[in-house]
This record gives structure tokens, C-alpha cells and sequence, in this order.
């Protein structure tokens, strides 16, 4: 990899989530040599990537150069690799650029999207976790309406316009919410020779409540405002098969339709190499300890979506959302500089600050440790909280510039479909998520 010799321990980072550059930040001239290794040469703000997908940003407004986060610390690097396997017993990583020793290894790798081992499900429906991916979501939106307004069949029309969202936490209620607000303002101005009116947004979740980590309140009142907004909403209800037209489920229903999204759930993204015994094999996370060290070894670290730390309060592991990936990041980094000076380490304690989602305009709901509120006001605060997130002062001021022109105009502009996005080429190629 052409990583210069030091004479200070080295530590390689895998990832550059939320995790991967909070830790990478703490550890800026920490008299460390640190690289950093992921498959993008940028950082996704994952949350707006619905956003992407619907229009209302491009891509380049949620996303941030990896490099020029690293350019001013000492003796930082980062290189553009898939990483694939870990050798513990060498300590060293193997990627598709070549292999790596280090001192320390910190894996926050993320998650991907989890089938639950349905090929046929993995194969035709469309994912949302990576600006690729939301790109391609966006373009094939697109061309459904295009292709609805050459078809001759009433029935294909309306199955181009019938979508399916599998899955109701935050990112399948953001989604319908946009959908539903595309169809509402957009799309008739759009296409005033479609009967928009019979394009349908269906929303189907498997337990009895949506946005099941958040309050009861809160899933009440975003399942209210889907309503209003004419989403329809199918709870208890589980999707078991959908062979690119027909989706059905453990019920009656059924759905003919040419576009399912599927949110319904996540899986770690896994290095091989690592002990059996390091594993939480059903949703494949790294088992890690109070200091986020994996199980088994004392100089490899697990932070964010892929750790899980089992605690009384947090049996199934932390929440896998951006707080606990940051803060994870902070804490080991704190820590690795107190091995410098064999210090005892600090064990890791999540501070829940809360959880949010935004159904549309003026409806969001908010969950603090002490207060729920929705509306308007929820709305603003699920704002300023995602503004101040974004990395880099250009990406908050082009965001916020965005949605003050989409809200006064009601308008999505970035409805293009920069490289078209076909159904057969969906089947034949698109199996896993990226990195």
C-alpha cells in the first residue's frame, strides 16, 4: 500500500462512517500513525440519502472527501480499499490493493442491508444505503413514470406506479413521506397526461407499529401523518417473496408492482478472519466489550453498527445510529492514547440524546430523553440537528439553501436521470450492498 515506516505504532481504521471519522478526528496528531482504508474516497451522511433518492438533493450535498478530512494531520493516511480479509495471528488486514500490518485495528465497517436470506427478494427489489444506491432509486423512479406514459395496458400503467416500501423505521417513513409528497406537488405538474391520483405509495411493517424504537406517541403520530398524506400503511404484515412483479406476503395480500424498496433491515458487514466466538452470528455483528475491544483479542477494536456491546440496558447491543457510532469513535480514540501512557481505559457509556424522523413538510417526530413532541416545531428541530451534522461548511450552506427553494416552491429539481437505471440489470447484477 505504500505506507511510509514509523516510528510510532500504527493504527488502521476500516471505514469511514460515522465511526470511522469520528475516531479518525480525535486521533489528529495523537503521535500515532493512523490509516485509514474504505471503498468510497468520501464520507456518506446516510440519513438524507432518502433525500437523494427522491430528488431533493444531489449526491454530492451528503457526501464529504475522506482526504480532505485527513489533509492536515501528521502521519495520516488514507487509501481507497476493500478490505477482505483480517489476520489476527500476523496482524494484518489483506485487500484488494495488497496487505497491511498494524499495532491496532479499529473495524467500523457498518451494515448492510439484511434479506434474511431471501435470494429472490435480495435479487429484485432496490436498496437505500449507499449514494449509488440511492441514485438508483432515484433514476428508476423516474423512468417508471416514463414508461407508464407509453404504456398501452391500464395494468402495467398502474403497477409502474404502484411502490412498495418494505419496511417502517425511520428510513421507510422518510421515504413514503417524500413519495407521497412528490405525488402531491410534482409528479401532476410532471406528467399531466398520467392520472398521478392512481399512483400508489404502500408502506407494509411487520410488528403492529411503525418507528418501533421510538415512543409510542411518535409512531402514532407519524403513522397519522402518513395518512393525511395518503400513504397506505400495512402493519403485521410480512413480505415473503417478490419475483420483480408480484410481491406477496404471509397473508391475503398481495401487490403487483414494478418497484419494492426494501428497508426492513440491517446486518453487519463482515471481515473474514476474525474467532467464531467474536461473532453474533444472526445478525453478523462484531462482539465487542465495554472498551470495544472484539472478544478474543486485546488490540483489534469494534466501533458503531458493526460492534455489539451487550449490556443490562442494551442487551441486543446499542442502537445502530449515527450517536452511538460517534460516540464510540470519541471514546476509543480517548483510549488509545491512554494506552500511549498505560493508563487504564475508560469504559464506553452511551448518552441516548434521542431519536427523530420527518415525515414531510412541517411533520416530524422527536424523542428526547425527557420530551416528545411532533409537528411543525419537531419538524424545525429535525432541521438544524441534520444541518449541524453535515461535514464541511459548503454541504450544510447548499442543503440548507435547497430546502428553504423547496419549501417556498415546492419543488424537487434534482428529478434526473443521469444514467438510467434498468429493471434487467437490476436482476442480473445488483446482489450485495457496497461499502
Amino acid at each position: 500500500m505504500n505506507i511510509p515506516s514509523s516510528p510510532l505504532k500504527r493504527i488502521v481504521i476500516i471505514g469511514g462512517g460515522f465511526a470511522g471519522i469520528s475516531i479518525a478526528k480525535k486521533l489528529k496528531n495523537k503521535k500515532y500513525q493512523v490509516v485509514l482504508l474504505d471503498k468510497h474516497n468520501y464520507h456518506t451522511f446516510q440519513p438524507l440519502l432518502y433525500q437523494v433518492a427522491t430528488g431533493g438533493l444531489e449526491p454530492d450535498s451528503i457526501a464529504y472527501p475522506i482526504r480532505k478530512v485527513i489533509q492536515e494531520y501528521d502521519d495520516f493516511y488514507f487509501r481507497l480499499a476493500d478490505v477482505k480479509e483480517v489476520v489476527p495471528s500476523e496482524n494484518k488486514i489483506v485487500s484488494d490493493i495488497g496487505e497491511l500490518n498494524y499495532d491496532y485495528l479499529v473495524i467500523a465497517t457498518g451494515t448492510k442491508t439484511n434479506y434474511f436470506g431471501n435470494k429472490e427478494i435480495e435479487r429484485n427489489s432496490m436498496s437505500m444505503k449507499t449514494i449509488p444506491q440511492s441514485l438508483n432509486i432515484r433514476s428508476f423512479i423516474l423512468e417508471n413514470f416514463e414508461q407508464a406514459l407509453l404504456a398501452d395496458d391500464e395494468q402495467e400503467r398502474e403497477n409502474l406506479m404502484n411502490f412498495v416500501l418494505v419496511g417502517g423505521g425511520p428510513t421507510g417513513v422518510e421515504l413514503a413521506g417524500a413519495l407521497a409528497e412528490m405525488k402531491k406537488a410534482i409528479l401532476p405538474k410532471d406528467y399531466p397526461d398520467l392520472d398521478i391520483a392512481k399512483m400508489q405509495i404502500n408502506l407494509i411493517q411487520s410488528t403492529d407499529r411503525l418507528l418501533n424504537t421510538m415512543t409510542k406517541q411518535s409512531s402514532e403520530a407519524s403513522e397519522a401523518f402518513l395518512k393525511s398524506l395518503g400513504v397506505n400503511i400495512f402493519k403485521n404484515v410480512r413480505v415473503t417473496g417478490y419475483d420483480g412483479h408480484l410481491v406477496t406476503t404471509n397473508t391475503d395480500l398481495s401487490f403487483n408492482t414494478s418497484t419494492v424498496i426494501w428497508t426492513a433491515g440491517v446486518q453487519g458487514k463482515l471481515i473474514s478472519g476474525l474467532n467464531k466466538e467474536a461473532i453474533f452470528e444472526r445478525i453478523d455483528r462484531v462482539k465487542v466489550n465495554s472498551f470495544n475491544q472484539v472478544i478474543g483479542y486485546e488490540n483489534i477494536f469494534a466501533i458503531g453498527d458493526i460492534a455489539i456491546m451487550q449490556t443490562d440496558q442494551y442487551p441486543n447491543g446499542h442502537p445502530q445510529m449515527a450517536q452511538p457510532a460517534i460516540q464510540q469513535g470519541n471514546l476509543l480514540a480517548e483510549n488509545l492514547v491512554r494506552l500511549q501512557k498505560n493508563e487504564t481505559l475508560v469504559p464506553f457509556e452511551y448518552y441516548d440524546k434521542g431519536s427523530m424522523a420527518t415525515i414531510g413538510r412541517n411533520k416530524a417526530v422527536v424523542d428526547l430523553p425527557k420530551y416528545h413532541f411532533h409537528g411543525v416545531f419537531a419538524w424545525f428541530v429535525w432541521m438544524f440537528v441534520h444541518l449541524i451534522s453535515l461535514i464541511g461548511f459548503k454541504n450544510k450552506a447548499v442543503v440548507f439553501l435547497n430546502w428553504v427553494y423547496n419549501y417556498i416552491r415546492f419543488d424537487r429539481e434534482a428529478r434526473l436521470i443521469i444514467r438510467p437505471y434498468k429493471k434487467k440489470a437490476m436482476q442480473q447484477s445488483f446482489t450485495t450492498d457496497e461499502i
